[in-house]
């Protein structure tokens, strides 16, 4: 039984209860949100150690943090210490986009060490064990999503949105298309001349599904990988399909939630939103950014989170992070923990803005400590604790003179200073 059916007779689950106590909100609103579609509860019963997480937008804000390797870098020990930075700077769930050696190794251990949902994209995997992507059959994507289905991966992101009638519509953008399970699709469908194998074997996608209790992510394959293509023909086409898999996902019993643009200029954020929310009928929107400038390489995680906050606000219920690497290369351990930070601020802020349960107490708890000079309880608030206690380190080494010595560590920074400081004037005041 997945979480879906679970909640349609009437069922708490376990899932659910734990998502209730996480989110300060009614076991039964979890499970009448679940029956409905509007949250998700990824969660393999194979997946031994999960904590359960809640994915929608009456819930707070979730982040997904991107790890994995590539075929010419990273190694299973550095994916499994990039899953563990991810988790202790608050991703709520870990994707492994592995496409280079030892992949199944390196989900296997992901999958033991980590008490988040695990996602994967199938055909990475399938496109890795062949020479020419062309050559893929469509008993070797079905033959990927059993096997890593028995191994407890969570959800899957699958490109079945993107037809065949889609890509014509693709090849008139600037950058065509950017993502790497939609840009295999394309090629396989033009050279096989066939529609899209997962789109024609849906009901085999959604049996395995089913019997695991895998979530969908229907991936946007045709997302705008630049400005210049942002919402455009072939963006809106595959996410009307995506809207007609909604429907079928539900009817089967099976999880499911939408992926959503790459790069979207502020201006069209929220009308991004509010479609996905029409078309799919309020399924999860899980959304990749949006980047809203192309002139940053570098510092991705910057245009990334400023969308993600925008998305978030309206309606958005998961953001993918980006890291600093996006368009340069594989991220490193620093990149992954620089990108999850950024976009925790970001869901977080969305959060607050929204009103949503718990989510100011935590900003007023650290304003307080704050006006208490209580620099360890600002220390334990903080999205990232270990970089507040390195940059006071690095201001306490600063030469001081006997006198102020103690104030120095108790009651100020070294911004203003023991006659500068604002807040102790405010106190003497």
């Amino acid at each position: 039984m997945t979480q879906l059916l679970n909640a349609r007779k009437g069922v708490i689950t376990s899932e659910m209860e734990k998502v209730a106590i996480k989110e300060h909100l009614d076991a039964d609103f979890i499970r009448c949100k679940v029956a409905s579609g509007r949250i998700v509860i990824p969660a393999n019963p194979r997946h031994k150690n999960l904590s359960p997480v809640g994915i929608g937008k009456s819930l707070t804000t979730k982040i997904n943090a991107n790890i994995g390797n590539s075929s010419v870098s990273s190694c299973p020990k550095e994916e499994v210490e990039k899953m563990k930075v991810s988790l202790k700077y608050g991703a709520d769930a870990v994707m492994d986009l592995s496409t280079g050696d030892n992949i199944c190794e390196i989900r296997r251990k992901l999958i033991e060490n980590c008490s988040a949902p695990i996602g994967t994209v199938p055909i990475y995997e399938t496109a890795s064990r062949t020479d020419d992507t062309d050559d893929i059959t469509v008993d070797m994507l079905f033959e990927t999503v059993q096997a890593q289905a028995e191994q407890g991966v969570d959800f899957m992101t699958i490109h079945a949105g993107l037809l065949r009638e889609h890509v014509p519509f693709a090849m008139k953008r600037m950058l065509r298309i950017v993502s790497r399970g939609g840009a295999i699709l394309a090629s396989w469908m033009k050279k096989n001349r066939r529609q899209n194998p997962f789109y024609e074997h849906f009901d085999r996608l959604l049996k395995i599904c089913v019997k695991y209790d895998v979530t969908l992510s229907l991936g946007d394959g045709l997302r705008p990988g630049c400005i210049a293509d942002a919402s455009d023909k072939a963006q809106f086409a595959e996410l009307d399909t995506l809207g007609e898999l909604v429907g079928r996902c539900r009817k089967a019993g099976v999880q499911v939630m939408v992926e959503g643009p790459g790069h979207v200029p502020l201006n069209q954020i929220k009308m991004n939103m509010e479609r996905e929310e029409k078309l799919c009928k309020g399924a999860p929107f899980y959304i990749l950014g949006p980047i809203v400038a192309d002139c940053a390489p570098g510092y991705d995680h910057i245009t990334g989170a400023i969308g993600g906050a925008m998305g978030a606000y309206y309606g958005a219920a998961m953001l993918c992070y980006v890291t600093p690497k996006e368009h340069i290369g594989l991220p490193e351990t620093e990149d992954v923990r620089n990108g999850v930070v950024a976009f925790k601020i970001a869901a977080h802020s969305a959060d607050i803005a929204l009103g949503k349960k718990g989510a100011v107490e935590r900003d007023n708890q650290i304003s307080q400590a704050r006006a208490d000079f209580d620099w360890e309880k600002q220390f334990e608030l903080a999205i990232d604790p270990d970089r507040a206690r390195d940059y006071r380190k690095q201001a306490l080494k600063k030469k001081k003179t006997a006198n102020d010595e103690e104030a120095d560590t108790e009651n100020f920074c070294s911004m203003c200073g023991p006659k500068f400081c604002a807040m102790k004037i405010s106190r003497r005041i």
